[in-house]
């Protein structure tokens, strides 16, 4: 199961003696124009901005680097967005045998419009991390001063029954493609942009999280699928830090509402548990108690490590954990087994494909107390929304032929392309095929450890529904 996988301020610190220049945004820019010494003065007009080229003629005076962007991507851009498509890109110049981690980026007219990471393998070019012309130096000051920031803003969220959270949460946090994850006393690191893949940034991460949060361990886990799209190196299998570098950790224990699970850095999805859901697992739990269904029978459908079971079984008297992954739920009867004096209910773990077992069990008439139903995201794309849509009410259409009335359906989706209104048609389409009213009793997004940037809606991506069926 994989979710994007889809939360406040320090005192900013700057490195000292750190070189840096910046310049206001509506300053003109033109990639590819001639540029002077800067000890030559100018003499007459500024000659007009003429095409790019990916390398400037012999005679020539070397082209500045940047990029041109189409007004499309500039009014995006100034909207408050920080993505520029390749396919936006209208004209581009890099140092000639060197692929730069930062570029200028002007619109179409040769304005500035700021500074951004350079993927040139992915489909988004652009991530801008500046409002204003800015080295590489001066970025790594900005790194740093933000990096405290995100984590300053996860400090008060941390306590003795939650000790796990994501401290770094890419654009939301202006730290686009840096996710840092904490679980426990290891924190997990994910470089997911070209831009930032370079031993620089890791250094500064490392001692901003060492300084910050005092950690056993820092590892470095990329997702798999963003290293093929963005190019990026393979990662050390050495700790970026390690608090015994003799014998670093790389498994441990850590807390989300007072319940144990084991996380274990060199096995897992991405890189864990779905922190994102901590609070929509707590949710399921008090509107089973406040429906009455507490002491029912629970069913957690994709349950991956057990969180949404885990919990129910807290207050109901028998639980069953759906996966389709063996390995996920080998972790979950572990989690199982460390949170034995706090459950009420066993927990049943069943290896089975979510679709086809929901259709046997509800052409069998089976009944649950309450159903959750999450899965993985099925549109990572805008065309696969149609099929999407189609399998989410499939998954509710039979999860609300099994519910008996009264009871409760939490039902969720971490695909950003899938909107509020797609996701709410597909369960009221799901609940007229079964003949089933359902009350909207709640509607929630991920634990605000991953934030929603409402310029940036990709961050908006996690949408979880509760539901009472009549």
């Amino acid at each position: 199961m994989t979710k994007p996988h889809a939360s406040k301020p320090a005192n900013p610190r700057k490195a000292p003696g750190t070189a840096h220049s910046t310049a206001k945004s509506e300053a003109p820019f033109e990639p590819g124009r001639k540029t002077r010494p800067s000890s030559q003065p100018k003499k007459g007009r500024e000659p007009q901005a003429r095409p790019v080229s990916s390398a400037a003629p012999e005679h020539t005076p070397q082209t500045a680097p940047g990029a041109r962007i189409s007004r499309r991507a500039a009014d995006r851009l100034r909207a408050g967005h920080l993505w520029v498509y390749a396919s936006d890109v209208e004209a581009l110049v890099t140092p000639e045998g060197a692929t730069p981690a930062l570029l200028p980026v002007a619109d179409n007219r040769g304005l500035l419009l700021g500074t951004a990471l350079y993927s040139p393998a992915s489909q988004i070019a652009l991530r801008l991390v500046s409002r204003e012309l800015v080295d590489e130096a001066r970025w790594m000051v900005l790194l740093e001063e933000r990096l405290r920031r995100a984590v300053a803003r996860r400090k008060p969220m941390l306590d003795s029954q939650t000790d796990a959270c994501r401290l770094c949460f890419s654009e939301a946090d202006e730290l686009p493609g840096l996710v840092v994850d904490k679980y426990g006393d290891l924190i997990l690191l994910q470089l997911l942009t070209k831009g930032l893949d370079s031993p620089t940034v890791r250094n500064v991460c490392a001692r901003v999280l060492r300084e910050e949060l005092h950690p056993a361990c820092i590892l470095e886990r990329p997702d798999p699928r963003m290293r093929e799209l963005e190019g990026l190196s393979a990662p050390g299998l050495a700790p970026l830090w390690a608090a015994d570098p003799a014998a670093p950790a790389t498994s441990t224990q850590f807390r989300l509402n007072g319940l144990v699970f084991h996380y274990d850095a060199n096995a897992g999805q991405k890189t864990g548990a779905f922190l994102d859901q901590r609070l929509n697992y707590a949710a399921a739990r008090d509107w089973a108690e406040r429906l009455g269904v507490a002491g029912g029978r629970a069913l957690d459908v994709c349950t991956y490590q057990g969180g949404f079971a885990l919990h129910l079984a807290q207050v109901c008297s028998r639980v069953t954990g759906v996966d389709a992954s063996r390995a996920s739920l080998e972790v979950a009867e572990r989690n199982a087994e460390a949170n034995r004096a706090r459950l009420k209910a066993e927990v049943d773990w069943l290896e089975a494909d979510a679709f086809q077992l929901l259709r046997d069990w509800s052409d069998a008439s089976e009944r649950f107390d309450a159903i959750v139903l999450d899965p993985p995201a099925f549109a990572k794309t805008k065309r696969a929304v149609e099929g999407a849509l189609r399998g989410y009410k499939e998954l509710n259409l039979r999860a609300l032929r099994m519910v008996r009335p009264g009871g409760m359906l939490v039902t969720c989706s971490c695909s950003h392309h899938v909107g509020w209104a797609d996701l709410e048609g597909a369960v009221a389409a799901a609940a007229a095929d079964a003949h089933r009213r359902v009350r909207l009793l709640e509607r929630r997004g991920a634990a605000p450890d991953h934030p929603v940037i409402l310029n940036l809606p990709e961050t908006e991506y996690l949408k979880c529904l509760v539901l009472e069926v009549g």
